[in-house]
């Protein structure tokens, strides 16, 4: 006979079933490990935190009220060492987000378990969810990835705001999708040039990156996405906005087609300059990427 709890799950489950225009489940709930609700929030890192913000229409700080695992021949397994779970949880705050939440809500989630398969999160954590609602579902919504329930802590929640708050501002620099040209054009004195680097972007808005070379001095760059020219010796810093755009964006090497510059030499500085940018933005480093 079927316990009450494992009735519970599997009504859920099957009632989301529809859910997405028929969609099949593995596309509705994210089946890879996620984050456990006690994880050290200082381990997620700018990138990790931008990248969920910038995908879920939903972001909320909640509480854990009730947690059942739920078993299911229709669903996909979970990781090694994680379970799925029918979550119910209370809104604390909602961070950002167009759409109407209730005092409560259901979600599902995959968890990291303990041997005897208890998941390390517990009733009354406090989380941080990066979601959607589901159509025609008011009480219940959809974690927009793998990894995007994460712990709580009043920093973190800091952190996150002044993110979103980048996110939403009316310069907000836009989502680079690929390198569309570049071109060196040498100066009249040896050693001077400026290379332009045209980014293609989501929102079709423009974005470039200037380099310029002066005899005797280094290379100066700055990035710009507005019509307006790049401001040269400002490079975004590290863990901004702008930053995130170019380091988690750029290919490592420019596509030899974008290269437009006339002549070998114009052509070659024209890579090693996008070369230097690469390198002075440096890694677009995650980690929720490695735990999924």
């Amino acid at each position: 006979m079927m316990s009450p709890r494992r009735r519970l799950a599997v009504a859920f489950f099957a009632a989301i079933i529809p859910v997405l225009s028929g969609a099949p489940v593995a596309a509705q709930v994210p089946a890879p490990a996620q984050r456990p609700a006690a994880s050290a929030p200082e381990a997620l890192t700018y990138a990790d935190m931008a990248s969920l913000a910038d995908s879920a229409p939903l972001v909320v700080h909640a509480r854990l009220r009730k947690l059942v695992r739920v078993e299911d021949e229709r669903m996909r397994p979970a990781s090694p060492g994680t379970a799925r779970f029918y979550v119910q949880a209370e809104t604390r705050a909602l961070i950002t987000g167009s759409s109407p939440i209730g005092q409560a809500f259901a979600y599902l989630v995959d968890l990291p378990v303990s041997a005897k398969g208890k998941p390390l999160a517990r009733k009354k954590d406090e989380v941080i969810l990066f979601a959607r609602p589901v159509p025609s579902r008011p009480g219940e919504l959809q974690l927009v990835r793998p990894g995007a329930q994460v712990a709580w802590s009043e920093a973190t929640e800091a952190r996150l705001r002044t993110i979103i708050t980048a996110l939403l501002a009316p310069d907000a620099p836009a989502r680079v999708t690929g390198v569309r040209e570049l071109i060196h054009v040498p100066g009249t004195l040896a050693g001077e040039g400026e290379t332009q680097i045209f980014l293609n972007t989501a929102d079709s808005s423009a974005a470039s990156v200037t380099v310029r070379h002066q005899p005797g001095q280094p290379p100066q760059w700055g990035a710009s996405f507005s019509e307006l020219v790049a401001e040269l010796g400002s490079p975004p810093q590290r863990d901004t906005l702008e930053w995130y755009r170019l380091a988690c964006a750029l290919p490592a090497i420019a596509p030899p087609e974008a290269n437009l510059s006339e002549g070998q030499a114009s052509r070659a500085m024209a890579e090693a300059d996008y070369r230097f940018v690469v390198n002075a933005l440096g890694p677009c480093r995650r980690t929720l990427e490695s735990r999924q």
